[in-house]
């Protein structure tokens, strides 16, 4: 059992903050999400059909699929920080991330159109993250599944997933 939670959370579950983070944490978590596009195509760019269609755990999601979900993730990602700075406690929509990567994009796709996208998609998203405000990082989305979110907690969330998903991505590299 301790095996597959390794595989499926090879750097650790993510852990719900309890305080809002310093102007320095949040620096380095913007620092950490301004990183990621790089960091993945560092990993992928150069990986043949046979290496994209891998899976990274036995029943998991091939590398292909995990590099379609990332920006599919951060998109939704950073929509819902500017509902939350731009509306009063807006409540969120989910989606089905799994029906998501088996959809025809995220299952074929080339990944180039995803490595863009996660590219210029930061740009944005790191533009908006170092414009806010200490109070602007108080400000909350209501996940239906999870509750009240702060945005200085969204952040750390979503500097964590693309961790997570190089970390799958390298363990797949390595199978």
């Amino acid at each position: 059992m301790a095996a597959l939670e390794n595989d499926r959370y090879p750097i650790g579950r993510f852990e719900r903050l309890h305080g809002p983070l310093d102007a320095a944490a949040r620096a380095g978590l913007i620092d950490t999400i301004d990183k990621t596009p790089a960091t993945i195509r560092s990993l992928v760019e150069r990986l043949d059909e046979r290496q994209l269609d891998s899976p990274y755990r036995d029943g998991g999601w091939t590398i292909r699929q995990v590099v379609h979900h990332v920006p599919d993730s951060h998109m939704n990602a950073y929509i819902r920080m500017k509902l939350a700075v731009t509306e009063e406690t807006p409540t969120i929509k989910p989606y089905d991330e799994a029906r998501w990567a088996e959809l025809s994009d995220g299952r074929s796709a080339p990944i180039s159109m995803s490595l863009d996208l996660l590219q210029a998609l930061h740009q944005r998203w790191v533009t908006f993250l170092r414009a806010l405000s200490e109070q602007q990082f108080q400000r909350t989305f209501v996940h239906p599944e999870l509750g009240s979110v702060a945005l200085f907690e969204a952040l750390a969330m979503y500097a964590w997933h693309g961790r997570h998903h190089t970390a799958h991505i390298q363990r797949a590299l390595k199978r």
